[in-house]
């Protein structure tokens, strides 16, 4: 069964509210003649009349009086909700869901969005952990974090973080057992422990670059964890060695309660980028995500990840 037109009936509450064709004509972007076309149609459909037309005036029959106390209302009603869902477009509103590394979103995205947030209430923040290359369009995520060089090229990408540095540390505890190493080759005799990478079911490498040349050791050791939070804990407890960025082991460096070995061995990586498709159509709420999210940093400033450690 078709679905009713109803814009015969937008145009008689139109010309009833108007009093004149002339007026509810230029309201609705239509001639005059055409006007008078749609309501003798609606008119002949009902079999009523529902206009009285003088060469003065416009008014409702009775029945027309009746039909239109029903529509107005109604009609008032659409117009509302239209011109409100207007304002949402306009408003940050909604749920914006962003996939990336634990490291990522403890030292990036948690500390800039939750103060977002806290001024923006009707926004809303995913965040789905994850260390695989996910495919952000066919898992319906608006963004993603990777390092730079792993943004693909048909992505927007943001930079929101310096370089980043690694680092490889052990407790006092565990050095007073074992030698400190020299050169990376030198962690065949070491407890290393390693990053279970979930998406795709391997060790994740350590790896190691000098005066050009590259290397990378697959570490043994006791202790696999999934999460870099975990392999921190353990080298603290002095299970081993950890190779994790420079920024989550820096205050226990800076403290003493870990040891930063190899440091003329470890590389810099590009920094952390928000990507995101280039045919995405931005939100308010997704802009300000964005916009918080973005590095900016102090000119004349060095990168806080060049310095060697």
């Amino acid at each position: 069964m078709p679905h009713p037109n109803f814009n015969d009936l937008l145009a008689f509450v139109m010309v009833a509210r108007e009093g004149s064709f002339t007026r509810a004509a230029a309201q609705l972007g239509v001639s005059q003649s055409a006007l008078s076309y749609t309501i003798r149609g609606l008119e002949a459909r009902l079999g009523l009349r529902l206009l009285t037309r003088t060469t003065r005036s416009v008014s409702p029959t009775e029945a027309g009086e009746r039909l239109l106390k029903t529509l107005a209302p109604r009609f008032e009603e659409i117009e509302a909700e239209l011109a409100a869902l207007s304002e949402l477009k306009e408003k940050p509103a909604g749920t914006i869901r962003i996939t990336t590394a634990e490291h990522a979103a403890d030292s990036i995205l948690w500390p800039k969005l939750s103060k977002l947030l806290a001024e923006y209430p009707d926004i809303k923040v995913e965040i789905n952990l994850n260390y695989g290359l996910t495919d952000i369009v066919a898992q319906r995520f608006d963004a993603g974090v990777r390092l730079g060089d792993q943004v693909e090229k048909d992505m927007i990408a943001v930079r929101i973080a310096p370089e980043l540095r690694m680092a490889v540390v052990g407790s006092p505890a565990y050095f007073s057992k074992r030698r400190i190493p020299e050169t990376p080759q030198d962690l065949a005799t070491h407890d290393c422990i390693g990053l279970r990478l979930p998406t795709y079911d391997s060790l994740l490498p350590w790896e190691f670059e000098r005066d050009g040349h590259v290397l990378k050791v697959r570490a043994q050791g006791q202790w696999l964890f999934n999460t870099g939070t975990s392999i921190r804990r353990a080298a603290l407890a002095g299970c081993g060695l950890a190779y994790l960025p420079m920024d989550m082991v820096e205050p226990h460096v800076a403290e003493g309660s870990l040891v930063s070995v190899l440091g003329e061995w470890c590389p810099q990586f590009p920094g952390y980028h928000l990507y995101y498709p280039s045919r995405r159509q931005s939100s308010p709420a997704f802009k300000l995500v964005v916009d918080a999210l973005r590095w900016d940093p102090i000119p004349g400033m060095p990168d806080p990840a060049s310095a060697k450690s």
